[in-house]
């Protein structure tokens, strides 16, 4: 069994390709880097997420191609970047969605990473995959925020418009924030903001925040590739969104600190420059539901942020250890 991974070479990639090679699959990582490698079981394969070329002969013969090519979003969203992450997303996917198509041995299932951020910004009503509203069109959300929905619009677009055979299984993967705990990540950042008394509520505190841990995000995939009932749009995201002061007052618990000074809106802004990223990542409300993985019959393991904190405390702390 072989599992090839365009664009996994960072985090997420990292997790899912150790998880695939304890479970005996090669794995085949590509990767902009300029060599390729083996390391650990998994080998690195070049491409540059765009141009045909020795690359696709990986994907010929596969059994699941997983997409997770595109520029990190936590930037200052200039005319350049913002040209980046679009670019990224798009071409690469019309890269894969070739190799597929002209492959003699087309994989069966084919994972396209997409994003819960797609859906609109609500406090209120959580978005499944049957009755979810895409966002772009809300009054209560900055226009400055359409530019996430218009990127994973034509994301997903991507995925459709390729020609591969009708046996090819798509699956287009909006996915929350997946919580791990290794350094880098979104639980590594917000945790050093607990640790420095920083880790109270943002602005109001009652905007949404859905989130799965990197256990359950893996027992999904694995879920998915066995469940050929799934297919087209699956959210992956655990069951029990939090409203981010509670979201974050959980957090300080599980570090034993409960101390946690709140963040105004302008002070957000400022520090949004200062660390050269965007509000939008904090401030929007993103209450997403996994419809389609409750209905199939896939248990969490982790489904309340409590026992999901504590289970990354715990791991961080022993990481720090070794």
């Amino acid at each position: 069994m072989k599992i090839v991974i365009p664009g996994g070479s960072g985090e997420l990639g990292t997790i899912i390709g150790k998880a695939f090679a304890e479970n005996g699959y090669e794995v085949v990582i590509l990767s902009r880097s300029n060599s390729s490698t083996t390391e650990k079981g998994i080998t690195y394969v070049q491409w540059d997420g765009i141009s045909p070329g020795p690359w696709m002969q990986q994907i010929d013969g596969s059994d699941l191609v997983f997409n997770l090519a595109g520029r990190s979003v936590n930037c200052r969203y200039t005319d350049a970047t913002r040209q980046e992450i679009m670019e990224s997303r798009v071409l690469s996917t019309r890269a894969v969605g070739r190799a597929i198509e002209i492959a003699n041995n087309p994989p069966p299932l084919w994972i396209n990473m997409s994003t819960a951020t797609i859906y609109a910004h609500s406090y209120d009503k959580g978005n499944d995959e049957f009755t979810g509203i895409i966002g772009g069109e809300e009054p209560s959300a900055p226009k400055s925020w359409g530019f996430s929905i218009k990127v994973a619009k034509a994301w997903e677009e991507a995925v459709d418009n390729a020609a591969v055979p009708s046996l090819v299984r798509k699956v287009k993967l909006r996915s929350a924030v997946v919580m791990t705990p290794d350094p880098g990540g979104p639980f590594s950042i917000m945790s050093k903001l607990v640790r420095l008394g920083l880790g109270g509520k943002n602005a109001s505190g009652k905007q949404m925040i859905s989130w799965i841990s990197d256990k359950d995000f893996i027992k999904s995939i694995f879920f998915i590739l066995n469940n050929p009932q799934l297919d087209d749009i699956v959210n992956v995201t655990s069951p029990n969104p939090l409203a981010n002061a509670v979201f974050m007052k959980v957090l300080r618990e599980a570090w034993g600190n409960p101390i946690g000074l709140p963040a105004a809106e302008w002070m957000l802004s400022i520090g949004a420059v200062l660390l050269k990223t965007e509000t939008e990542l904090v401030l929007k409300s993103r209450y997403v539901l996994p419809g389609k993985l409750l209905q199939a019959g896939f248990t969490f393991d982790q489904a309340q942020w409590p026992e999901a904190a504590a289970d990354l405390v715990e791991r961080t702390r022993t990481s720090r250890r070794h």
